[in-house]
């Protein structure tokens, strides 16, 4: 336990960074598994709107990512394997489609 009143504001200091990292990776994963079910949906059903909502899914995982990355939350090649993993995903549901 803490002895000193340094070290009793660090602790402090160190739960409230914690707590906003965990908000931060907690938006970017909901925000990944949203894309990657509009991805899923836009192969089961491909139309204009199922590819708007993966490319507005898509931009939005990557702008918190991005934002992630910046504060610190991330690790930039961290930021770049989950950027990288959805490019991926995307690509793989949208390719498809465009040459049926």
């Amino acid at each position: 336990m803490a002895n000193n009143k340094s070290s009793k504001k660090r602790v402090l200091i160190a739960e409230r960074n914690r707590l906003h990292n965990r908000t931060y990776k907690s938006a970017v994963r909901t925000l990944m598994k949203r894309c990657f079910a509009a991805c899923a949906a836009y192969t089961q059903e491909p139309g204009d709107a199922a590819k708007v909502t993966v490319q507005t899914t898509m931009s939005a995982a990557f702008s918190k990512i991005d934002k992630a990355v910046k504060v610190g939350v991330l690790h930039r090649n961290n930021g770049a394997h989950q950027k990288s993993r959805l490019s991926a995903a995307v690509k793989k549901a949208v390719e498809p489609a465009a040459k049926a």
